[in-house]
């Protein structure tokens, strides 16, 4: 078999994840974001599938904390693909996945984890351009080589998997010390990960609503900000031509707080 190719499940689940990967695509509008309540695992998957959700997206950080690991990709490998495999296999809904950094040192390694997603079920991922150990950011031309691998591994698949380049320039200093030269890193980011093959861009942290349309406006990849404490309304994300809103370790923070309350009513009796 070649290096490229891909082995899939047979024509019918081909088919099946082509077509999940076409809608999930589809729902990247600019000014009409597509919403993210992040999961991480199968419970919570049926959960937010029953709430309406369109697609569902793994969360790293969520992920590692139910299965008690930090984030920074100190889950193993195995436990996050088998985890995905078990969503998918659960929802009938497109499912991305969150791979941090990829799994690896080398872009090789990285079409690996890439290959081992999709054949999990995977339409889309997420790929920072960090470093998991103390996420600092890697060079831009380092992360393109890896998104270039990875983007090589997922047309062999044939199914439109969708990879969302995630930059973590706003993640290098606080919110209220993000400024023109940072804006400036990011935007000459974008071009270089979609000549590599990425079909998103994604930059948390970002939370100044002028930065984020000027990024929307100057960026050749649509753009994806995640939900904190900060972020502007979705309508006002909507208006700065944002295509995709994602929320991160909030939804199992909600989750984890529901559940200690109300096992804090039952130990009260």
């Amino acid at each position: 078999m070649d290096a490229n190719q891909l082995p899939m499940a047979g024509d019918s689940g081909i088919a099946d994840q082509r077509r999940k990967a076409e809608r999930f695509r589809a729902l990247h509008v600019r000014g009409t974001p597509v919403i993210l309540f992040n999961i991480w695992d199968p419970g919570s998957a049926k959960a937010v599938a029953a709430g309406g959700a369109l697609a569902l997206a793994t969360g790293s950080w969520s992920v590692a904390h139910a299965n008690g690991f930090a984030d920074g990709e100190e889950t193993p490998l195995a436990l996050v693909i088998d985890n995905l495999r078990r969503i998918a296999r659960t929802v009938d809904l497109p499912v991305t996945i969150d791979l941090e950094s990829g799994y690896g040192e080398t872009s090789d390694r990285v079409g690996e984890t890439i290959r081992q997603a999709i054949e999990a079920g995977a339409v889309g991922c997420n790929l920072e351009d960090s470093f998991s150990a103390d996420g600092s950011l890697r060079e831009t031309a380092d992360h393109a080589a890896r998104l270039r691998r990875a983007r090589q591994i997922a047309d062999a698949a044939g199914i439109g998997f969708f990879i969302n380049a995630r930059t973590d320039v706003f993640f290098q200093r606080p919110p209220e010390q993000h400024d023109e030269q940072m804006l400036v890193a990011a935007i000459e980011r974008s071009p270089a990960y979609a000549d590599a093959g990425a079909d998103g861009l994604f930059a948390p942290g970002l939370s100044d609503l002028a930065l984020i349309g000027r990024l929307a406006e100057a960026s050749p990849l649509p753009l994806n900000i995640m939900v904190d404490a900060r972020t502007p309304p979705f309508r006002a994300l909507a208006e700065q031509g944002v295509a995709r809103v994602s929320h991160g370790p909030g939804p199992y923070l909600l989750a984890m707080k529901a559940l200690e309350e109300a096992a804090r009513k039952v130990g009260e009796g």
